[in-house]
């Protein structure tokens, strides 16, 4: 009798380069959950892939270039390249740069970045050959997670093609929001970040409609949703660290800051202020009430000492004066912010500012930039000062080895930082029990203009 036996082919092993903001992050870990659901295996490196994904960024013209490199990189190390993300809307420019890329897809275009890579390396597996559940993909260590829950914007501003790239306001189901928030949490997840354009005009575009979620009614709307975050459980009773980005200093804003006091929320904000001079907002078509604003910090820490207020700030912007410039430099003194990044004014294709007269010089530029952070770094030092002696919760990002003594350090970070783009805290002598996601208490020793320094309590 003959008998013959089939042998398994291979998986197709797809590699991803994800460059940009973290809501371009959460786009590659949907892609790679949903081809890894197609019988794809990742690929940790060029040689072993049979295609690499560059998920793009288009927002600066640095980033483009930064973006073109990659893709020039992926082509000479591997050769099969499929490009995606926001310069996905600019076909021309990146095949006249790269000629030999296999496909190029927008933004969010999850369909055809998986049409794309069926066609140029067609799945070597049928669906049933695993048939255990695959869990999503992440590209963040376990115990943090990136929250998205609105795609596009509604703002015009000057400087901004992200409604172009990206469109409207488009807010997910609050349901389904809860929903992944609670599988990420029953997955390890410690921290939950939440992100969008513009998170706090989450669910204008759907009325906020209600959707039930645990017997109840809850609105899409900023406070409901952090609300409800804040009623998750990573064990004990204890509610992750919720902490909320690119939020828009709405009027209803107000309404989160209790929540903070109650310990539901993270005592965190990321507003992106960009300037505080009325002259510049109004040319960057901003809302432009920068005393009011100074008002809500204050209430706002009234309520809740702890907050701590991150913002960004572009220099340079076209029409500023040095007296526009001194302006932004006298309300950062007054609104005393805890973490502040800067960035110089770039023209960027299709922007409203590029229009706009008397563009400000490159030096100039330069010189404004290095005084802002002389600034912002000078007030951030001292805050970190005012926190020695105090005790802190802190999660760990990593372990360290044991040194010659035997002792071991870890990486963490404290409620006032995100990961990636704050400071951190270096602990000394903790136990060798310690892992990455775990919440300990610290006794802060030391700190310098961006970073603690601290002892387990």
């Amino acid at each position: 009798m003959n008998t013959s036996t089939t042998s398994i082919p291979d998986q197709k092993k797809v590699g991803m380069v994800s460059l940009g903001c973290p809501k371009a992050l959460v786009d590659s870990e949907r892609i790679l959950t949903r081809l890894r659901a197609d019988g794809y295996a990742m690929s940790p490196d060029y040689a072993g892939a049979d295609v690499v994904l560059v998920n793009t960024c288009g927002f600066l013209d640095s980033a483009k270039e930064e973006s073109l490199q990659a893709i020039g990189e992926a082509i000479a190390e591997n050769g099969r390249v499929i490009v995606t993300g926001c310069m996905g809307d600019e076909a021309e420019a990146i095949r006249a740069a790269h000629p030999s890329v296999l496909a190029v897809t927008g933004a969010h275009q999850y369909e055809a970045v998986v049409e794309a890579v069926h066609e140029h390396a067609p799945p070597s597996q049928g669906p049933f050959i695993d048939l255990i559940p695959q869990p999503d993909v992440k590209l963040t260590p376990r115990h943090y997670s990136y929250l998205k829950i609105s795609e596009g914007c509604n703002h015009s501003c000057a400087f901004c093609i992200i409604p172009d790239l990206r469109g409207k306001l488009a807010s997910r189901r609050i349901d389904a929001v809860l929903r992944e928030a609670e599988k990420l949490v029953a997955a390890g997840t410690k921290e939950l970040l939440v992100i969008s354009q513009d998170t706090s005009a989450y669910g204008v575009d759907t009325r906020h409609e209600s959707r039930e979620w645990k017997g109840r009614e809850v609105r899409a709307h900023m406070t409901d949703l952090a609300r409800e975050l804040g009623q998750l459980d990573i064990g004990g009773g204890v509610p992750p660290w919720v902490r909320l980005h690119y939020v828009y200093p709405y009027p209803h804003v107000d309404a989160v800051i209790p929540l903070m006091a109650e310990g539901l929320l993270t005592p965190y904000l990321d507003i992106p202020f960009q300037h505080a001079s009325p002259k510049v907002l109004r040319a960057m078509k901003r809302p432009a009430n920068e005393a009011k604003v100074l008002e809500r910090l204050k209430g706002w820490r009234e309520i809740c000492p702890e907050i701590a207020i991150r913002s960004s700030f572009v220099v340079g912007f076209p029409g500023e004066t040095e007296d526009d410039f001194k302006y932004l430099l006298d309300w950062l003194e007054e609104a005393q912010l805890d973490r502040v990044g800067a960035f110089r004014f770039e023209p960027v294709e299709g922007a409203q500012a590029n229009a706009l007269p008397d563009p400000v010089p490159e030096a100039v530029k330069e010189e404004r930039y290095a005084r802002i952070m002389e600034v912002t770094e000078r007030i951030s030092a001292a805050k970190l000062q005012a926190r020695i002696g105090k005790t802190i919760p802190v999660i760990i990002d990593e372990v360290g080895e044991p040194d010659e003594d035997g002792d071991i350090g870890a990486t963490g970070r404290s409620q006032a930082d995100a990961p990636e783009i704050d400071g951190a805290v270096f602990l000394r002598d903790v136990p060798a029990t310690l892992a990455a996601g775990d919440i300990v208490s610290a006794v802060v020793e030391d700190g310098d203009a961006h970073d603690l320094f601290a002892a387990p309590a």
